[in-house]
C-alpha cells in the first residue's frame, strides 16, 4: 500500500476527518496496547523533585537528569498534551511552562521546584484536536491548531501574574482568522513575523508559509506568504549570521516539506525566493529540523523511517555553510528504535523529543568532526522503547534556570533539569 493512503486510511479511522493537516499520526503499531504509562493511572500525578540515582529518578529512567515535578493529565483536564513551550516574566523573574492538550492551551507556574502551579487553561478556540501548536513573542503566547477554523489565538502572559484562584479559564485577547487549521508556527523574534505552517493544502499558499506581522502582538496583520515549494510541516525562521556571507543579515526560512528540506529568501515578504532544496536517503517523512547556534548545521527528524525502514533513531545532520548547496554532512542512529519527533538547539546540546524514549540529548561539540554522542536522557514512558507515536511531543530547553519542560502525550507536563 503506498505511504499516503496508508497514513490518510490511519488518520480517517483514528480521528475523522479534522482538517487538512499533516501527518503526525498517532499510535499505529500493531502490537497490542501496553499498559498505561503514567503510574497514576488516573492521570492526577503531581510529583515533586525526584534525582536521578542508579538510572532511575522515581519510576522514570534517567541519565542525568533529574525530575523536579509533573502534573498529570486529569489534574490539566484533558486527554491527551502536545506541543508546550516557555516563557520567563522579565519583570519577576518567574518562569512558567505552556503546553498544548486537546481542548487547549495550559499554564503552569514552575518558579517554585517541586511546586507547580497549574495557573488555568485558555480553551481551544472551535473543537478538540490532537494538534495544538505554541511559540512566545514580546510577553504574548501564539497559539495554532489542527482544529477547524481555529486560526491563531494570541494571550497576553502577564496575565499569568496575577491569578489568585488556580485553576482559571482564560480568554484569548485577540485571534486572528486569515486561515483556519494549521499545523505549527514559528516566530522570528528579531524581526516581529510569525510564520504559520502546516495549513489546508489548497488555501492560498498551498499548506506553505502564511506570513503574519505580530510586532504588535494584539493587532496582527497578514503580510504575505510562501507557496512556492507546497506544503511546509515545520520551519525554523532566522536572521542570517551564519558562514555564507551572501545571505547575511537576510530572513532565512528552512521548512521541512514531507519529502525535502528547502531553504528559501523570506526578507521582502512580497517577494519571497527559493533558493535551494535537499534531499536525503530514505525519505519517509521530512518532519523538523533546527540549526545549530553557529547556523552552519541544520539538524533534521525524518518522523516516518523508523517505522518504514526499521531505523533507529535517526538524526541528520547538513551541512548549510553554503546555502545555495546544502549537503548531508552525517546522520546519527541513537540507542533505541523510538521515533524521533521535535528537536531544540542550546549550545553544543541538542535536546529531542523522542516520544517513547523520552528526552535525549545529544552532545554535538564534534559535530564537524561527525561525532555525535548521547550525553544523557530522561525517559518519561518507561514501559517501552518502541516505534510508535507515544511518549513525549515536544521539549522547551531555554529557562535561564536549566528547567527543561517536557509535553508528553499519554501523561502530561514534566519539568527537569541536569542533575549537579
Amino acid at each position: 500500500m503506498q505511504k499516503s493512503i496508508f497514513l490518510a486510511l490511519v488518520f480517517l479511522l483514528v480521528f475523522g476527518c479534522s482538517g487538512d493537516n499533516g501527518l503526525e499520526i498517532p499510535e499505529i503499531s500493531e502490537t497490542p496496547e501496553e499498559e498505561s504509562n503514567n503510574p497514576d493511572e488516573n492521570g492526577d500525578t503531581v510529583t515533586i523533585v525526584t534525582p536521578c540515582e542508579n538510572g532511575m529518578a522515581g519510576v522514570y529512567p534517567c541519565n542525568g537528569y533529574d525530575l523536579i515535578g509533573s502534573i498529570g493529565l486529569n489534574n490539566l483536564g484533558a486527554e491527551s498534551a502536545n506541543d508546550s513551550w516557555g516563557w520567563t516574566d522579565s519583570t519577576t523573574g518567574k518562569e512558567y511552562a505552556i503546553i498544548g492538550l486537546d481542548n487547549g492551551t495550559a499554564f503552569v507556574d514552575i518558579s517554585d521546584e517541586g511546586n507547580l502551579i497549574y495557573l488555568g487553561k485558555l480553551n481551544t478556540a472551535t473543537e478538540a484536536s490532537p494538534w495544538h501548536d505554541i511559540k512566545v513573542y514580546k510577553d504574548h503566547a501564539f497559539i495554532v491548531s489542527e482544529a477547524r477554523g481555529h486560526g491563531m489565538q494570541v494571550f497576553d502572559l502577564t496575565k499569568l501574574r496575577n491569578v489568585s484562584n488556580p485553576p482559571t479559564t482564560f480568554d484569548a485577547d485577540a485571534r486572528y482568522a486569515f486561515f483556519g487549521n494549521a499545523h505549527n508556527i514559528v516566530i522570528n523574534e528579531e524581526t516581529g513575523f510569525a510564520y504559520v505552517v502546516g495549513t489546508a493544502r489548497d488555501d492560498a499558499f498551498r499548506g506553505g508559509a502564511h506570513f503574519v506581522n505580530i510586532q504588535d502582538p494584539k493587532n496582527p496583520i497578514p503580510a504575505g506568504g510562501y507557496a512556492e515549494n507546497g506544503y511546509s510541516h515545520d520551519a525554523q525562521v532566522v536572521t542570517y549570521d551564519g558562514p555564507d556571507t551572501d545571505y547575511t543579515g537576510k530572513e532565512i526560512y528552512i521548512g521541512a516539506n514531507e519529502d525535502v528540506v528547502i531553504i528559501a529568501d523570506v526578507t521582502d515578504k512580497e517577494n519571497p525566493k527559493n533558493i535551494s532544496s535537499v534531499i536525503y536517503p530514505n525519505i519517509e517523512y521530512t518532519h523538523q529540523g533546527w540549526f545549530t547556534e553557529d547556523q552552519r548545521y541544520f539538524i533534521l527528524g525524518d518522523e516516518l523511517d523508523e517505522v518504514e525502514k526499521g531505523f533507529q533513531s535517526r538524526t541528520l545532520f547538513f551541512d548549510f555553510s553554503d546555502l545555495d548547496n546544502p549537503i548531508l554532512h552525517t546522520t546519527y542512529l541513537g540507542t533505541t528504535s523510538a521515533i524521533d519527533h521535535n528537536g531544540y538547539v542550546k549550545g553544543d546540546e541538542y535536546f529531542l523529543a523522542n516520544y517513547t524514549a523520552g528526552v535525549r540529548v545529544l552532545d554535538i561539540s564534534g559535530v564537524a568532526n561527525k561525532t555525535i554522542i548521547e550525553s544523557g536522557f530522561f525517559d518519561t514512558y518507561p514501559n517501552s522503547n518502541n516505534a510508535r507515536f507515544s511518549g513525549v511531543w515536544s521539549v522547551y530547553p531555554y529557562f535561564e534556570s536549566g528547567k527543561i519542560v517536557v509535553s508528553d502525550i499519554d501523561s502530561g507536563l514534566f519539568i527537569i533539569r541536569k542533575s549537579n
